[in-house]
């Protein structure tokens, strides 16, 4: 009975959190996790996994450690928020020491993990810790810089540096280069949750086989992207709903259909590749 009361309450907890955007800060969310964490003989990951609008799409522990070690894997993660297409994720971990000090090691994986997400377009909101003395929020509670230097002195020096670095012209115009397409296919996708990969992805090969004249069908895009079967088909459904991609049922095999790119999306990709690479 108590375990069944514990499973609502936590239920519970974790419905006032559905359909409405999250924040780090928020007390519902940081009372759910410590409820839910805090109290735990080993460490654990677990990952909120957000929409665009920071709405929850899904609550996973990924990872469990030992009492005093987790060992934290980037391509776990990130291939699970891409597989869900998240546009954002909240990493949570818990200390069974009971004090939520963050370590070294936790900071270190924090940057990292922050970095790599920038990369792939999923923002890292915030890594909390929590334990039964409190929490810590890593990418918000510690200092900006732990050195005895200025800061501030140091990141001119930086800059004047690379500022005169005789590739920094060409350096700086490929990097407008590369912003200008980007804002440029964001403009031409339309749909912000759409933008990156691997739908992005799904629109080129969709482009390749159309210049070359070849149809292709559902299952062979899902395979293609490398996506699991379901998250492929739940892609290619947005993409169709956005009005990017269209349906065509197979004349000679009505259990099958082509997927086409919607005809002004192709002369807007006509275009884009005509300006020149990515």
């Amino acid at each position: 009975m108590l375990v069944a009361a514990r499973c609502a309450t936590l239920e519970a907890m974790r419905e006032e959190l559905s359909g409405r955007g999250i924040d780090p800060d928020n007390p519902k969310l940081l009372r759910y996790l410590r409820a839910s964490m805090g109290a735990l003989p080993d460490e654990a990951l677990r990952v909120l996994f957000l929409d665009p609008s920071h709405r929850l799409i899904a609550d996973e522990q990924l990872q469990r450690g030992t009492l005093g070690h987790l060992a934290i894997y980037p391509r776990t993660i990130f291939r699970r928020a891409i597989e869900l297409d998240a546009a954002a994720i909240i990493l949570v971990h818990n200390h069974p020491s009971g004090d939520p000090a963050p370590s070294r090691c936790d900071i270190e994986a924090t940057e990292r993990l922050a970095t790599i997400g920038q990369a792939l377009d999923v923002e890292v909101l915030e890594h909390i810790i929590v334990a039964l003395r409190g929490h810590r929020m890593i990418l918000r509670g510690r200092p900006a810089s732990g050195r005895t230097s200025s800061p501030g002195t140091l990141l001119r020096d930086r800059i004047a540096d690379w500022r005169n670095s005789p590739d920094a012209e060409l350096a700086l115009a490929n990097a407008q280069r590369v912003w200008r397409r980007r804002l440029l296919r964001r403009q031409l996708v339309g749909a912000e949750g759409l933008f990156g990969e691997p739908a992005w992805d799904m629109l080129i090969d969709l482009f390749i086989h159309e210049a070359a004249a070849k149809s292709v069908s559902t299952s062979s895009l899902c395979i293609a992207s490398g996506l699991p079967r379901t998250t492929a088909l739940r892609l290619l459904q947005r993409l169709c709903d956005e009005g990017l991609l269209a349906r065509e049922p197979d004349r000679h095999d009505g259990r099958r259909n082509f997927i086409r790119l919607a005809p002004d999306l192709v002369q807007r990709l006509l275009a884009y590749f005509a300006a020149g690479d990515e």
